[in-house]
This record gives structure tokens, sequence and C-alpha cells, in this order.
């Protein structure tokens, strides 16, 4: 059901659990039946109105906040997300408190650095950005201090290592003299700034503007909307 993008691992068993899926019309009730790989696979109208009500949050995150749980005093991006930082011109929905519930980041943006983050209460989303298979492309201006020659910028494209285990092919170019474009297939934990020290530079300042194809483009920072039904990753 996962792979089939219906709804997420967990809300997969919630569902089988509560009677809402049905294999070739039949009603499944019990975790782990097997099912044909050509087989018809269908929520019951309460599961599908449950998918619909699910919201996906852009947020301009500032530095100085975690995109996860709070930790070392700091806080966690989501505490802002409240009525009065929705961007003014959001007409997509009004916020309601229900969209906070199970509301969770999909993927991270470290505490020194700003840009978009996505916030989820939809688990095909969060599989789709952060799936072990997810493809999906992550851009990044960054700010360096120190001067990349040409042997430099081949290794961050191509032959870095981090903790044991090559990273992917990455596109990285100068835009100028103290500035870099990445573009990511992945994310580990401080990645471009762990890549940029294995070839002598320092970042000075991170900032994400592009997931897949959503820009974060005029949303100003601290301030956040939702995910139009229009807009796809």
């Amino acid at each position: 059901m996962a792979e089939r993008g219906l709804c997420s691992r967990r809300e997969a068993d919630a569902y089988i659990e509560r009677g809402l899926v049905f294999v070739n019309g039949q009603r499944v009730t019990q975790l782990g039946t097997r099912a044909a790989a050509d087989a018809a696979i269908t929520l019951a109208d309460e599961a599908r109105a449950r998918q619909a009500r699910q919201v996906t949050i852009l947020l301009h995150k500032p530095v100085g906040y975690v995109s996860g749980q709070a930790e070392d005093g700091h806080k966690p991006a989501v505490v802002l997300i409240t009525p009065a930082s929705q961007q003014r011109d959001d007409l997509t929905q009004r916020f309601e408190p229900a969209h906070m519930r199970g509301l969770a980041p999909a993927g991270r943006l470290d505490i020194d650095s700003t840009g978009l983050l996505v916030l989820t209460q939809d688990g095909r989303v969060a599989r789709q950005l952060i799936g072990d298979n997810s493809a999906i492309e992550k851009e990044y201006l960054v700010r360096i201090e120190g001067a990349p020659d040409a042997r430099a910028l081949a290794l961050l494209n191509h032959g870095l290592a981090l903790d044991g285990r090559p990273l992917r092919p990455a596109r990285v170019e100068t835009l100028n003299d103290d500035q870099l474009r990445f573009i990511l297939r992945e994310g580990r934990k401080r990645q471009i700034r762990r890549m940029c020290e294995l070839v002598g530079l320092r970042v000075t300042g991170l900032k994400r503007v592009r997931i897949g194809r959503v820009r974060l483009a005029q949303l100003p920072l601290g301030q956040w909307r939702y995910l139009r039904a229009d807009e796809k990753f």
C-alpha cells in the first residue's frame, strides 16, 4: 500500500485493523495478509476522507530552530506554525488546530541553516521526500570562506565519502567569489558543511531554496504556508 502511494505503512496498519482496506473488493482486517502484485487495493471512504484532510506545510525556517524535537534548549521549528505566522496572502485554507496533530518534519535542516522546511501529516509525502529510495532534488545556496579550485569542485560533485560511505553524485557550481549552489539527492547530517570541510572550505551561511519542484520563492523568513493542491514535489 505504501509502495503504491495509498498511505504510509503506519496508516496502512491502522486502516487494516479498522477494516478500511479492500483487496479485489474483499475487506481485509488481518495484518500481514498477502496480495497478488496485480491485486486491486482500495481504501474505504472514511480512510480516503482522512487522507484528504491531511495537510503539508512549507516553512521558511530561521537560524536557531531545530527541525525535529527540542534539543539543548533550542525550540523545534513546529512552534513557528501559528495563525499569526501564516503567510498573509496564503488563501489555500485557514489554519485549524487539528493541522498540528501528527505534524512532523519531512527531512532535516540544521540549526545553523535557514530556508525551506517541509512539515506534513501525510505519510505519503514523508516517504516521497525522505524514503530510502527518494530521488527528490534539494537545492541550497551556500556562503563559503575559501576559494575552491577545479579539483575541489570536482570532488564536491562526486568523489567524497562521509562516515565511511560514498556520497551520491551531486551538482555543485560556483555562483560568485563566496557562494556555491548545491543540488543534492540525499540528506546526511550536516552534509554540505562536512563536504566543504573535506575540501578546505568553511560554510558561513546555508539556505535551502528548493525541494523537488517546490521553491521557497518569496515566503518570508519565519512564516509558513500550505502546500497547494496544484503543487507536487
